[in-house]
């Protein structure tokens, strides 16, 4: 695998390169200068190329411009080429020069200079001073039309690895999305995975803006991790880029396999994160509710907070029998491989499919036990037959005369039911049920 880095100062449009090389909307774009922080990584479709966009380059000593440059050079460091954007409107900058210094510096491999914002060359100002910066010749781009990235696909293959004709091989990572409000280290339990401080920690909140997808193998498999922005009340969200960022965190929902929705332990549990929640179940994922900082709760307080949450979960939801629900220390680590170890349960529960007699029996012991209610014609309710049609979410249909007149109370009454003979008490379940055609029945 190549791994190519995308390096400059901020605003330079490398963000909108990498969306246009990947195909992709992965890395956050917003004319504001310094919105991407951590580094992103994606791969060019129907290549072996490895693409990896960096937060703009600063001389900040301290704070998260400093963290971010840091993270953002030993991305540089590792790459097997780089791609040097600059911006054409504005001109060659002094911190350009100082950049590219650095970059030769820290890394012998190869770099394309492009020269960014070139939909018109009458715009461009002083496009012969980039010779400067002893890269060679400049390239004309226009990241945001795709102008110029014939000449970037060239120059990768000069460097190896495939551009045509790849294998697509099936994606079997697992996709893990770490959900939560802010601040409540999503990012160090990353870290923690990892072993190593890929993700930025700081203690004040909203520092994570983009949806950072990381492949890594972890206890025994091949996963996705994806470290999201952290999700606010609407009415606290006034900032345009904290908008953006809560929107890829939701849609980090819906492309995820399994959501571990990191709590802060140490603070009482707030609409907030039942919201969160609320969205994964609707969304047919498998959830973990991780309670962080669980080292700096009081002993004396353990059980009891333990049992008002899992008291609001079962309050709150229906889809969902036994929240999956525990006790971590992101930061020292304690419990963190029981997390995964119990996802990778939940998972591999979720992918089977359960035997279409095992289900109608299940069924039939339920109906003994509780027959249907009458239905609004005082008739008596007829349940056929039952089978399982889908997985992520296990889905079930069951046969039967009058749908529409089983009311929830029963329907939650075979869910649970179901769930505990089928050990489906911590997955999401849905039930529909299927009307007779049959016109003798």
């Amino acid at each position: 695998m190549i791994k190519i880095a995308i390096a400059g100062r901020p605003n330079t449009g490398k963000s909108t390169l990498f969306n246009g090389l990947t195909g992709t909307r992965d890395a956050l774009v917003h004319d504001r200068p310094g919105v991407t922080r951590d580094v992103v990584q994606g791969n060019i479709p129907r290549t072996t190329w490895k693409i990896f966009d960096t937060a703009g380059l600063e001389k900040t000593k301290i704070g998260i411009g400093a963290d971010s440059t840091n993270m953002a050079m030993s991305a540089i460091e590792k790459a097997d080429a780089i791609l040097f954007v600059v911006d054409g409107r504005a001109g060659l900058m002094s911190e350009d020069i100082d950049w590219a210094r650095q970059i030769k510096r820290k890394n012998k491999a190869k770099v394309l200079l492009l020269v960014n914002k070139s939909e018109s060359e009458k715009r461009l100002t002083g496009i012969h001073d980039f010779y400067k910066l002893g890269f060679g010749e400049p390239v004309l781009i226009a990241a945001e039309h795709k102008k110029g990235f014939d000449k970037i696909y060239e120059f990768l293959e000069s460097i190896g690895g495939k551009s045509e004709e790849v294998e697509i091989k099936t994606d079997n990572e697992l996709k893990i999305a770490i959900l939560g409000q802010p601040n409540v280290g999503k990012s160090t339990f990353v870290n923690k995975v990892l072993g190593e401080n890929r993700q930025i920690v700081k203690d004040e909140p909203g520092v994570t803006r983009d949806t950072v997808k990381i492949s890594t193998n972890f206890y025994g498999r091949d996963i996705v991790l994806m470290d999201t922005a952290g999700l606010r009340r609407k009415a606290g969200v006034t900032d345009d880029v904290e908008t953006l960022s809560a929107l890829k965190s939701l849609s980090a929902i819906e492309n995820s396999n399994v959501v571990i929705l990191i709590i802060d332990a140490t603070r009482d549990i707030e609409n907030q994160a039942l919201g969160i929640a609320s969205r994964v179940y609707d969304a047919g994922k498998i959830l973990c509710v991780a309670l962080n900082k669980w080292d700096l709760v009081d002993e004396n307080e353990r059980e009891a907070k333990l049992l008002k949450l899992k008291h609001q979960f079962n309050n709150s939801f229906h889809q969902i029998m036994k929240p999956l629900i525990l006790a971590i220390s992101a930061e020292k680590g304690t419990g963190v491989k029981n997390v995964f170890k119990r996802v990778y349960e939940l998972w591999d529960i979720s992918n089977s499919r359960a035997p279409t007699s095992l289900i109608n029996k299940i069924l039939e012991n339920l109906i003994e036990k509780r027959q249907p209610p009458m239905s609004r014609l005082k008739r008596p309710m007829k349940i056929k037959f039952a089978s399982q049609v889908g997985i992520h979410p296990n889905r079930i249909v069951i046969n039967t005369g009058g749908a529409s007149d089983i009311p929830e109370s029963y329907t939650r009454y075979l869910r649970r039911g179901l769930a505990r003979e089928l050990n489906w008490e911590q997955i999401p379940i849905i039930l529909e049920y299927k009307k007779s055609e049959n016109p003798f029945d």
